[in-house]
């Protein structure tokens, strides 16, 4: 008697081999705008890879009872009516891991920086959000070296932050500065360019390397001149590179730029593959599918791994326009938002961070004891230092206590405009919030004070690390250390060194 493992690896073959000859193969009934529709395929799933006689990929996107709509993602123009169809029963997929750090990649891993493609395990693009038995409370933080935002709109790990404005305001900017600022943390980040030009991407893909940034980072890139089946999936596969990261344990962040080219991709998908269009022509699911993915970002409990995935995802408003369709959307769906102004921009605040409309609804609970202290006031004390700086422009007179609100007003205004890729430690925020505060720096103008904070924090670190090393610490640092900052203060001021 033959051994039955035996019998049934045969049986397992013979089964494989006629269901491979019993294979309906569809076929392209029309085809044209990167999208084509097929018949034949009834056993096809959503989402399925499918193979053309051409040799070009599509994807399985419009199941219908009497046809397949098929959205292109390499070599539409070769596919012609009438040519074959094959599915190959898997789902978009790219490598992950370490090795694709410093690299430039398309939504399927193939490469766009001139060196082979990598290797590794790979997963698919669309991949379920955690359950929510596997989350924990978003309590650590995730310091951006911004000071406007870790002072004012703190982030935590695992965070979902919008970051919001019109057409050059700043926003990757802001964003590829949050991305420098992980680097002496160690914290790897994923970048997401969808629909973006080529020289754009370039052109980010030098900055990161010129901060040092690029060899913590992966690029998934999907130009303008892609098929919009691609920039579709390039959020994904973003995401899923990012949670191989946070699956690992670690603490890893993905920025998405921009949303709103990814919804106007899908769109055009949608109306092309012929489905209802809603409001603003967007199909009716666009809220869900952004949903789906930003609810991928989040902060593992301990159980789970102890990982955190933060995304800040970008939407571009239209004059400000934060009502519009998708903007409101993604301000419903995420954590909270960064709003960058155009009237700021205009007057050289950078980063152009509206500490008014901005808002973290969950990263104050993640702020370090010592910012927080430093920095309860800020955002009271800037409105009304706006609110007053309208006031006396029509020549009113102000008592002194007005008067000295407009100083520290001035003063905070200096200190939160900061050039690029300046990385704001912790320890030279808090010191820099408390001596405005306290009023040690009311006597001096405020582009000198501005300079002499920071001066000031640089050499203090040197001379005091013990005190600084203790401000990361829950409970902040022990004793008068803010008579120890005053004194060294003092001591800066008057000798300069």
């Amino acid at each position: 008697m033959p051994d039955e493992d035996v019998v049934r690896r045969i049986r397992g073959v013979v089964d494989l081999e006629l269901r491979r000859a019993a294979r309906l193969r569809g076929a392209v009934v029309e085809v044209g705008d990167d999208v084509a529709r097929v018949v034949g395929l009834p056993a096809c799933g959503a989402d399925e890879l499918v193979v053309f006689d051409s040799g070009a990929l599509g994807m399985a996107h419009e199941l219908s009872p009497t046809h397949t709509g098929v959205v292109l993602l390499q070599g539409a123009e070769q596919v012609r009516s009438g040519d074959g169809v094959d599915a190959v029963g898997l789902l978009p997929s790219l490598p992950v891991g370490r090795e694709l750090l410093g690299r430039v990649l398309d939504p399927l891993g193939r490469p766009r920086d001139d060196r082979p493609p990598p290797a590794g395990k790979r997963q698919p693009v669309f991949r379920p959000a955690p359950a929510l038995s596997e989350r924990a409370p978003v309590d650590r933080p995730l310091l951006t070296g911004v000071m406007v935002i870790d002072a004012a709109i703190p982030i935590g790990r695992g965070q979902r932050q919008l970051i919001v404005g019109d057409h050059n305001v700043g926003k990757t900017a802001l964003a590829l500065d949050i991305i420098a600022a992980q680097v002496p943390e160690k914290v790897p980040c994923v970048y997401v360019a969808i629909g973006q030009p080529s020289s754009r991407v370039q052109g980010v893909r030098e900055q990161l390397e010129l901060c040092g940034a690029l060899a913590g980072t992966v690029v998934i890139a999907s130009d303008a001149g892609d098929p919009p089946g691609l920039q579709y999936l390039a959020p994904y596969a973003g995401a899923t590179v990012a949670e191989h990261f946070r699956d690992a344990g670690q603490g890893a962040l993905v920025v998405f730029d921009d949303l709103t080219k990814h919804a106007d991709a899908y769109r055009e998908l949608a109306l092309l593959l012929g489905r209802p269009p809603g409001r603003e022509a967007f199909p009716g699911d666009i809220f869900y599918i952004h949903a789906q993915l930003l609810e991928r970002a989040t902060a593992l409990s301990d159980a789970s791994g102890g990982g955190s995935l933060t995304a800040f995802p970008i939407v571009e408003t239209t004059e400000s326009d934060i009502t519009a369709y998708i903007p409101t959307n993604l301000i419903s769906i995420t954590d909270g938002q960064l709003y960058l102004d155009s009237a700021l921009f205009a007057r050289n605040q950078l980063p152009a961070v509206d500490v008014g409309r901005s808002v973290s609804r969950v990263g104050g609970a993640a702020q370090p004891a010592s910012l927080r202290a430093a920095a309860r006031n800020l955002r009271i004390v800037m409105s009304r230092f706006e609110a007053l700086e309208a006031l006396t422009r029509v020549g009113l007179d102000v008592d002194p206590s007005t008067r000295e609100a407009l100083v520290r007003g001035h003063l905070l205004r200096e200190l939160l405009r900061q050039p690029r890729f300046t990385v704001r430690t912790l320890a030279e925020q808090v010191f820099a919030l408390t001596a405005v505060s306290e009023g040690w720096l009311d006597a001096l103008p405020p582009e000198a004070a501005a300079e002499t904070v920071w001066a000031m924090g640089r050499r203090a670190l040197a001379q005091s690390p013990n005190l600084f090393g203790e401000w990361g610490q829950a409970r902040g640092p022990p004793g008068d250390w803010k008579q120890q900052l005053k004194l060294l203060l003092e001591r800066v001021l008057e000798t300069g060194r």
